[in-house]
């Protein structure tokens, strides 16, 4: 929106465009960990050994399930079903970020990546912005989220505009 705003656009014009990119994502993460929050002495919840917690939030807010570890395909297999079910009807072309919540090593997300690239081509889709990284984390937590954002042409020409700031650089 801050392009769009510097361009010169209304202010109701660039609001719009704002409120377009808030609503177009979806987003599902998993915790193989807990994360302990500045201040406190320990982490926001446990989880035993080989557990895994689906849908929790970055600081701790519970999940939709807790069970065994399941394998990567599996898990984004899920998590993909879950944020295609809540797509919008007219969002073919995406933008998609495998996040680490901390501690999840760069190598464990792309094997995430892999497969959700894979289904979301099978299923029509056309990834046009990948992101796989460390760009929204909890401390030492470890785990990702998955997040696909809808686009539209004015959305994605925007996304992929120059920009060169802490965690998000595009040229």
């Amino acid at each position: 929106a801050r392009v769009e705003a510097a361009a010169g656009r209304q202010l109701a014009d660039v609001a719009a465009l704002a409120q377009r990119a808030v609503d177009r994502p979806r987003n599902l993460g998993f915790a193989l960990s807990g994360t302990t929050l500045p201040g406190k002495s320990a982490p926001s919840f446990t989880l035993g050994a080989g557990e895994i917690e689906m849908g929790m939030g970055i600081h701790g807010e519970p999940g939709i399930w807790r069970d065994k570890l399941k394998p990567a395909d599996t898990l984004a297999d899920e998590m993909l079903d879950r944020l295609l079910a809540e797509a919008p009807p007219d969002g073919k072309r995406v933008a998609l970020l495998v996040n680490s919540l901390g501690a999840t090593p760069l190598e464990e997300l792309y094997i995430l990546y892999r497969r959700l690239a894979a289904q979301l081509t099978a299923k029509g889709y056309a990834v046009v912005l990948p992101l796989v990284g460390r760009y929204t984390t909890s401390m030492e937590m470890a785990g990702a989220s998955v997040t696909i954002s809808f686009l539209d042409d004015e959305l994605e020409l925007l996304l992929q505009a120059p920009a060169d700031c802490p965690f998000w650089m595009v040229k």
